[in-house]
């Protein structure tokens, strides 16, 4: 009874932990980012600085040297947060360009959420293919990463492989992920069909 009990217990945590996995991936997708004056005002790819009230190149937005790792671990997560929100910006700004920049001046370049957004900007400059590279890492790294399934299926559309969608389809429901921005995309991208699996 104490295994079946714990048994039970580890699959609901598992379950919870996928759902909330997926929740998380579709929460920044939901809303366009709103735009700030990283492009409303800076020009070239520089990302609006609050604290030095002034554009900044992605690549001098570098952590302040700390004495103690996790420190410095917390400041380059803190700076790759705006850098990702700045590349969201540039993305729905149409600066698919600025958006890599930014991307590239991540400190982690094996977060699920720099990998897809480097292969969502790709894409959309016309190189489906390295996209699709992006995009199967950021699932390497995180296979409940929804929002990644999302893009590729919308990806595999382009390339004529709707079969290949609807599997990312199906992963995503599958994957607790049937009420977010990131299932109906796809499924808009299908042209609203559901899938039989």
């Amino acid at each position: 009874m104490l295994r079946h009990t714990m048994l039970l217990s580890f699959c609901a945590a598992v379950s919870l932990t996928a759902l909330s996995t997926a929740r998380a991936a579709d929460s920044d997708t939901t809303q366009p980012p709103v735009a700030t004056e990283t492009t409303t005002t800076c020009t070239g790819g520089k990302i609006w600085s609050a604290e030095k009230k002034e554009c900044i190149a992605p690549e001098d937005m570098k952590p302040a040297k700390h004495k103690k790792p996790e420190e410095q671990k917390k400041s380059e997560r803190e700076i790759d947060d705006r850098l990702y929100a700045a590349a969201r910006e540039f993305a729905y700004a149409g600066q698919y360009g600025n958006a890599l920049r930014a991307l590239r001046a991540a400190s982690n370049q094996e977060d699920p959420r720099i990998l897809n957004y480097l292969g969502y900007n790709t894409r959309k400059l016309g190189n489906i293919e390295l996209g699709m590279t992006y995009y199967r890492r950021a699932l390497q790294k995180d296979e409940n990463y929804i929002l990644a399934r999302s893009y590729m299926g919308q990806a595999l559309i382009e390339q004529g492989d709707i079969e290949g969608a609807r599997v990312q389809l199906v992963e995503i429901r599958d994957r607790g992920g049937e009420n977010t921005w990131a299932y109906r995309a796809l499924l808009q991208s299908l042209g609203g069909e559901r899938t039989r699996y």
